[in-house]
């Protein structure tokens, strides 16, 4: 089960990287839409964040091509087809993987993920060049183009996150479905992209930079973290008790796998993912003064990411390798890789532009935030 488990580690990985450097091109898109100016001091943080998309995009395809059938039950043909060729029964057969062969076939597949990740690059460098553009000539007429783009890229997001969500993680587990999941996925992308955001901030203000960004602006954040750390819960726990009280046996499996199957191999993290992803920066952030110190936001943003990496841990190990995962070496070198990668493509980006959109329309609102 060795490679399998490689070809997993890295599977997880590039989908939950590849959400949190989305999540920063659709904060650039909702802060543009909703006319937002408290934002604009740190702006060039989420959009550098979306620089990262065409490597998780490359790594997405090749990891695919080589591990489609050690990751996805539904890629092994043998499954669509009711007789072998001498005419007699197929043992193979899946009749509920085959009547769902419209969606999950490997062309549209392909296509799916081409298109996903075409479409979120081309806006997120419509975007970043208009923001540059910007930089030398000022004025309105850059921002309102800024705000179509912005509106597109949310229309772009909301099919294709779903839709990526189901891709990429769902159909692991093939026969279980959940209506619920593309809200799922995207809120725990969400939070992990704001608590992204929150955290380069802060790193960069102890290094001497973003001196414009005050305690407000990381008020404000705090209280983004907060809010969608409930609203993620408010997610899961809604998809458990739909499913927990129908008692519905092809929905139910999907958690019996990761509380009781595998001589509970999964039952520590089952509960280890509800405590750090919502117990911990529930009761860290409620008090105002918390949400305005940048060491106790810098500790429950690095909570936060990693509770949600075990998040999507719960997600795809169960359905790939079963009781053959674990957390070693290769977890942890996986890791490095992505983070190190990551930000190596976010810093790079942020030194080829102003910190600060300095002729952004609304910067004089961001620079008097007060609350």
């Amino acid at each position: 089960h060795w490679m399998q488990r490689v070809w997993a580690v890295l599977w997880m990985n590039n989908v939950y990287f590849t959400g949190i450097s989305l999540i920063g091109l659709f904060w650039v898109a909702v802060q543009y839409v909703s006319y937002s100016g408290w934002s604009t001091p740190f702006k060039r943080v989420p959009e550098a964040m979306g620089a990262f998309l065409p490597y998780t995009g490359v790594l997405m395809l090749v990891y695919f091509i080589f591990a489609q059938h050690d990751l996805f039950h539904w890629t092994h043909h043998e499954l669509f087809e009711k007789t072998l060729e001498n005419g007699a029964p197929n043992p193979e057969y899946d009749s509920i993987i085959a009547n769902k062969a419209g969606y999950l076939n490997l062309p549209f597949f392909y296509c799916r993920m081409v298109v996903f990740f075409g479409l979120w690059i081309l806006m997120w460098n419509l975007l970043r060049k208009k923001s540059l553009q910007e930089d030398l000539e000022g004025g309105v007429i850059i921002y309102d183009k800024s705000i179509v783009l912005g509106a597109v890229t949310i229309i772009i997001y909301a099919v294709s996150s779903s839709m990526a969500a189901w891709d990429w993680v769902m159909s692991i587990d093939t026969h279980w479905f959940s209506t619920m999941f593309g809200w799922y996925v995207h809120a725990s992308w969400w939070v992990s992209g704001i608590a992204t955001i929150t955290l380069i901030i802060i790193l960069l203000k102890e290094n001497g930079y973003l001196h414009l960004v005050n305690e407000n602006h990381l008020h404000d954040l705090g209280k983004f973290i907060f809010g969608f750390s409930i609203f993620w819960t408010y997610i899961w726990t809604s998809q458990f008790l739909l499913i927990f009280y129908a008692n519905i046996s092809e929905e139910t499996t999907y958690f019996i796998d990761r509380l009781y199957r595998f001589d509970n191999h999964y039952t520590p993290i089952f509960a280890i993912n509800l405590i750090v992803n919502f117990v911990l920066p529930f009761l860290g952030l409620m008090s105002r003064d918390f949400k305005r110190q940048m060491f106790i936001l810098k500790v429950i943003c690095i909570m936060i990411l990693v509770g949600h990496w075990v998040d999507f841990y719960m997600m795809v190990m169960p359905g790939t390798i079963k009781e053959n995962s674990g957390f070693g070496f290769l977890e942890i070198g996986v890791i490095l890789m992505y983070v190190s990668g990551f930000a190596y493509v976010v810093a790079k980006t942020l030194s080829k532009a102003n910190l600060v959109a300095k002729k952004h329309p609304l910067l004089e609102e961001g620079l008097h935030h007060n609350i």
